[in-house]
């Protein structure tokens, strides 16, 4: 197995983990049905798919 030649210091490691946090999802208010959802995904709204604005699939029904 693989042993490093130095120790890393805690300053190196730390660097390194930055950019490990958790960011929360960026959520917006739908214009025709005023729903909100996560951006640039479609969402179901009184059984309906919808997608920026516009109604996809009528009737959605979740396999």
């Amino acid at each position: 197995m693989a042993h490093p030649k130095r120790k890393i210091s805690k300053t190196r490691r730390d660097k390194r983990r930055t950019h490990d946090a958790l960011s929360s999802k960026t959520l917006a208010v739908d214009a025709t049905t005023g729903e909100v959802h996560v951006r640039h995904r479609a969402h179901v709204s009184e059984g309906n798919l919808y997608y920026k604005g516009k109604m996809v699939v009528e009737n959605y029904q979740k396999v």
